[in-house]
């Protein structure tokens, strides 16, 4: 059992979903990233994912595709993202994930970025937008290296590639609540139950439900139905629209803290 499967059967035994944050890295810049990842997991996330930014990316929302933008122009590249999760993983000790398309693993080297994450402390990556049907090469690679690998698996998803997904997958699935891109939404889809048990019928591996999940409320109704609840686009928008960097860090720890708080069953 790797931390990300320990971490999810430590909640679970407290009775208590797994709390995923999502951050983009570089926004606003680097160094304030390390500050606010810091501040996520002291305010009670189980699990953190930082974003590489992509200037193409299929899933991202508004919100995370403008933060990506902001990411890049403030010239976040992939070795410095691997810098900045150097400089997190020696502040926490909750699993750290990294998130991003797979263009950007390409470009670095499968092999290389799989060294370099394993070398950091990274416990899991998930390739959003890598088809688990293509994403042998990149499994082994990762397994090689002690890298979880994590797929998304969506409402639409055909049965058969949800098969195929939960077969590739190492550390948790990553249910996606509703098609379409990420953002914070008013309400969970009403089929969002469904979706989860249909997952839950080809394997016994956590799930954790993303894309549009915003609030405490969110996160309970989630943690009800699923063993975890990933929250990104809420967060990135507190970050965006702080006054500055002394307002943002407490702002942030509200938040997460009140959603951490909504974990429990």
């Amino acid at each position: 059992m790797n931390s990300i499967q320990q971490t999810f059967a430590n909640s679970h035994q407290a009775g208590r979903g797994v709390l995923v944050v999502y951050v983009t890295a570089g926004d606003p810049s680097l160094e304030e990233t390390v500050e606010i990842m810091t501040t996520v997991a002291e305010a009670g996330a189980d699990i953190v994912e930082l974003g590489i930014p992509y200037s193409d990316p299929l899933a991202d929302g508004p919100t995370i595709q403008a933060a990506s933008q902001r990411a890049l122009e403030a010239g976040t590249t992939i070795q410095g993202v691997f810098d900045c999760a150097t400089q997190i993983r020696q502040r926490i000790s909750i699993p750290l994930v990294i998130m991003t398309c797979y263009n950007p693993i390409l470009q670095f080297g499968p092999e290389a970025f799989a060294v370099e994450a394993s070398n950091i402390g990274v416990d899991g990556v998930v390739a959003s937008d890598l088809p688990p049907s293509e994403a042998d090469e990149w499994c082994a690679v990762a397994a090689e290296h002690n890298i979880a690998a994590i797929f998304l698996v969506a409402p639409t998803t055909p049965q058969q590639r949800v098969a195929r997904a939960v077969e590739c997958t190492t550390g948790f699935v990553y249910a996606v609540a509703r098609p379409g891109v990420t953002g914070a939404r008013d309400q969970l889809p009403e089929d969002l139950k469904g979706s989860v048990a249909r997952i839950r019928q080809v394997t016994d591996l956590p799930i954790a439900v993303g894309f549009g999940i915003s609030t405490p409320q969110q996160v309970a109704a989630v943690c009800e139905i699923a063993d975890g609840a990933i929250v990104g686009s809420a967060v990135i928008n507190i970050i965006a629209e702080a006054s500055d960097h002394e307002a943002r860090l407490p702002q942030v720890s509200q938040f997460v803290s009140g959603l951490a708080a909504a974990t429990r069953w």
